[in-house]
């Protein structure tokens, strides 16, 4: 019969196979390293803020650890971001869709490309926004008092589809029409699907973004008609001190993602940056900041 390749990998002299996310974090930088993290002629990368030099230091020793090449000028801000969400979304549906042994149901990952303000609006739990938004449109003063605090435009999103009633009876006669009626998770009740993550991609950090993160997910938990969908931030920030703005602090985001912890640990090791270490390891300690390569796993959670 047919065997199973198993990728392997040899560590300290010894061979063991290979994970399937271990494979896809690789593929995750290999995107990146061919689109959005380059290094310019200067030798500052591209996610680094060129005119602070521990950016740039922090940054190139990422780099360094990803085999980053010398390819030319930074890319546009707008254009490193919209790269940045789509290989995100890759690498959430790629990962994610993985895991339905864990958390079954019909599920699918979507980058938002357009800049819909009620793209939010086509789930669930915020389909009542769409109303708001009309009376809003309508009544200047009703507009001016909600302001724009029910818009909310994620960068990728996971739904879930309704399930059909033969599907919620598999094991047995759950559900009938005398009960349940009103549940979410039952398509028969014409239900839409339902948002079970927003995840917004920061290519870089600065005092805005972070802030512009924060509030849009405040705007998910107070604005939502039923289950709050799990709030991610994924940043390919360098500095631990700009990561500590969005990452510390409770109450909004669920956890921030780095697009290369473990990368950036060991640079600023090598580095010596021994206060920006500390900080670092209050966020990771502290459950704030953790790896790209966790998010899959706790959006099964």
């Amino acid at each position: 019969g047919a065997c199973l390749v198993v990728p392997a990998q040899v560590q300290g002299g010894l061979m063991y196979a290979r994970s399937e996310f271990a494979d896809a974090r690789t593929e995750f930088h290999t995107a990146l390293l061919r689109t959005c993290l380059t290094i310019d002629p200067q030798g500052r990368p591209s996610n680094s803020d060129g005119s602070n030099q521990a950016s740039v230091a922090i940054a190139k020793g990422i780099a360094d650890r990803l085999r980053a090449e010398l390819v030319g000028e930074r890319a546009a801000g707008q254009t490193s971001g919209n790269q940045f969400e789509a290989i995100c979304a890759d690498f959430v549906r790629t990962t994610f869709l993985r895991l339905g042994h864990l958390r079954p149901g019909t599920w699918s990952v979507h980058h938002v490309r357009g800049r819909n303000r009620l793209e939010i609006a086509r789930y669930e739990q915020y389909s009542h926004l769409v109303a708001l938004d009309r009376a809003a449109r309508n009544d200047p003063d009703l507009a001016a008092a909600l302001g724009s605090d029910y818009t909310i435009t994620p960068d990728v999103v996971v739904v879930r589809d309704p399930e059909e009633d033969e599907s919620i009876n598999g094991p047995a006669l759950l559900v009938d029409e005398s009960v349940a009626t009103l549940a979410s998770l039952r398509s028969r009740d014409g239900g839409l699907p339902l948002l079970h993550a927003s995840i917004s991609c920061k290519w870089t950090i600065r005092s805005d973004r972070a802030q512009n993160a924060r509030s849009e997910a405040l705007n998910l938990v107070r604005n939502r008609k039923g289950p709050l969908p799990h709030i991610a931030v994924v940043t390919a920030e360098p500095t631990p001190s700009r990561l500590a703005s969005i990452a510390l602090g409770t109450g909004d985001v669920d956890c921030v993602y780095h697009f290369a912890l473990y990368e950036l640990q060991d640079t600023l090791e090598d580095l010596g940056m021994t206060d920006a270490a500390d900080m670092l390891a209050v966020m990771v300690n502290g459950d704030r900041l953790k790896d790209i390569s966790d998010l899959p796993l706790d959006l099964a959670v």
